[in-house]
């Protein structure tokens, strides 16, 4: 298929810039795959919308502040200014990051850095595809701690703030109410719906809720670079079911319940983990599953999912569950009826 295939226009005005006051207020788009339609309604709705036996499988993982702001070192004294995203842990003995680096051009190989007042240094030790570079890291205390005090919240580029207003009001509301697992560069956005409240009317229901972790990596958002979609390849990311949590999937499918996942990234790490007979493993492991039309799903029964970019991998995820067809049409009347969109934007259930 033609990556042209995958495109929609949006107003600038319709990319959502804050979260709601009450996560659990968003809009929500029902689109039925059997009947080919799809209704206007609330994510408050979820739980009506569901049936005892079945299960909700959710993604806990929690962002932590990967992206770092600093200054290059010149014969040891501050020099320009150099943001760096953390994109992934490449050796734990040393220290060595994958980083997407800005401006690219300051920082070639022998380059050495510093953030947070001099707690934590660097040296680039490779220039990479894209902009990344390698870095080795010294910490004066515990690495992850010192991240966690100067990394700021890695936002998306289409969420256009100042930088200190970015910081006071997304720390606590770029993350799910049930995130526990410190390890994502970005939040599993459709959790972000999620509430206390919501969580026990489900229960209430007998719907179980089952948690999994899937590390949101760079793969998740790499950018579709190549015109037929099915030359793209993305990058792994890390993902854990527990026994307790394929316990719970495959007791709903035994009962006859169905598998709502909630979010692409808990849809990938189901698909990735799910046997030939429908049942779900746990285990631990990397994933690198690129789900396009014409994949067959094995393991989920419904997805609830944020509006996503267009020609972007989760577009294309979204349009092989609900179909390609139905997918783009749902989306242009989400455009005409004025939904908001991407990350702080509202949601879908097709089921």
């Amino acid at each position: 298929m033609h990556i042209s295939e995958f495109d929609y226009e949006l107003p600038a005005e319709l990319i959502a810039q804050h979260p709601l006051a009450a996560r659990d207020r968003s809009r929500m788009l029902v689109v039925d795959r059997a009947k080919g339609n799809w209704r206007d309604s609330g994510f408050a709705e979820l739980p009506a919308l569901l049936s005892a036996d079945d299960v909700v499988v959710i993604n806990n993982t929690r962002v932590f502040p990967a992206r770092l702001v600093g200054h290059r070192l010149v014969r040891g004294e501050r020099g320009a200014k150099i943001e760096a995203l953390l994109v992934r842990r490449v050796t734990a003995e040393e220290n060595e990051w994958e980083v997407l680096a800005k401006p690219g051009r300051a920082l070639r190989t022998g380059a050495e850095v510093e953030f947070g007042d001099g707690r934590l240094r660097g040296v680039i030790i490779a220039q990479m595809d894209e902009g990344r570079r390698l870095i080795r890291f010294e910490a004066v205390e515990d690495f992850d701690q010192i991240v966690d005090e100067i990394g700021h919240t890695p936002l998306p580029p289409y969420i256009k703030r100042e930088r200190d207003e970015t910081q006071r009001l997304d720390e606590p509301q770029y993350q799910t109410v049930y995130a526990r697992q410190r390890g994502a560069i970005a939040a599993p956005t459709a959790g972000l719906h999620f509430t206390a409240r919501v969580l026990d009317e489900l229960r209430a229901r007998g719907v179980a809720v089952a948690e999994i972790t899937h590390h949101v990596g760079y793969g998740t958002f790499q950018p579709v670079r190549v015109e037929r979609i099915e030359e793209h390849r993305i990058e792994t990311e890390h993902y854990e079911i527990s026994a307790q949590a394929a316990e719970a999937i495959n007791a709903a499918r035994q009962a006859g319940g169905r598998i709502i996942a909630v979010g692409t990234t808990t849809a990938r790490a189901l698909e990735s983990a799910v046997e030939p007979d429908g049942r779900i493993r746990d285990e631990r492991r990397a994933t690198g599953l690129f789900i396009y039309p014409g994949y067959r799903f094995r393991a989920l029964d419904a997805l609830v999912t944020n509006f996503h970019l267009p020609q972007s991998s989760l577009l294309m995820l979204v349009a092989a569950f609900a179909g390609h067809d139905l997918a783009l049409r749902a989306y242009h009347h989400a455009v005409a009826a004025r939904y908001r969109f991407y990350s702080y934007g509202d949601c879908m259930l097709i089921i």
